[in-house]
């Protein structure tokens, strides 16, 4: 019988190594934000590598409104889960604002626009994620997001 920690361990390990590494263009002359972007969408995207999860802090928390993971290990179950849930996700638009809240402390806020397909469904919802980061890592990652529901599907309910 095959270990199912394994297995999965090994699923995680090919979903991560699917995509080119997010952080190539990293430029320390760059913003928080121009870092950690592309690592983000990488993981709404169901298409994360190990490294996506190197933006975060050890003890980082990330919470939107189902759910709460506290360490990066509840993390990554979080995001690998989005692929196993909906055959498509993805961040579509997005406006990134960054503050700096005190040296080495930033807040960055991302107002997006999400895309999930679920049972063949497109589902379409506005959201504005909440990064804070201390020293260059997210310490807290929040997501508060708002269901679109095109008429037609209210319309067979």
């Amino acid at each position: 019988m095959e270990n199912i920690h394994s297995k999965e361990g090994r699923k995680d390990e090919e979903r991560e190594g699917y995509l080119k590494e997010a952080g190539d263009n990293y430029n320390p002359s760059n913003t928080a934000s121009d870092y950690i972007l592309p690592h983000l969408l990488n993981l709404y995207a169901s298409r994360a590598r190990a490294q996506d999860f190197e933006i975060y802090a050890p003890n980082a928390t990330f919470e939107d409104p189902l759910m709460r993971a506290e360490g990066v290990k509840q993390i990554k179950s979080s995001f690998y889960s989005l692929g196993k849930v909906f055959s498509e996700s993805r961040i579509v638009e997005y406006n990134v604002t960054e503050k700096e809240i005190s040296p080495g402390n930033k807040e960055i806020l991302i107002d997006n626009k999400q895309y999930y397909k679920f049972l063949g469904k497109d589902i379409h919802m506005i959201s504005l994620i909440k990064l804070c980061t201390e020293g260059g890592k997210v310490v807290r990652h929040e997501d508060w997001y708002v269901y679109i529901a095109h008429q037609k599907y209210l319309l067979n309910l």
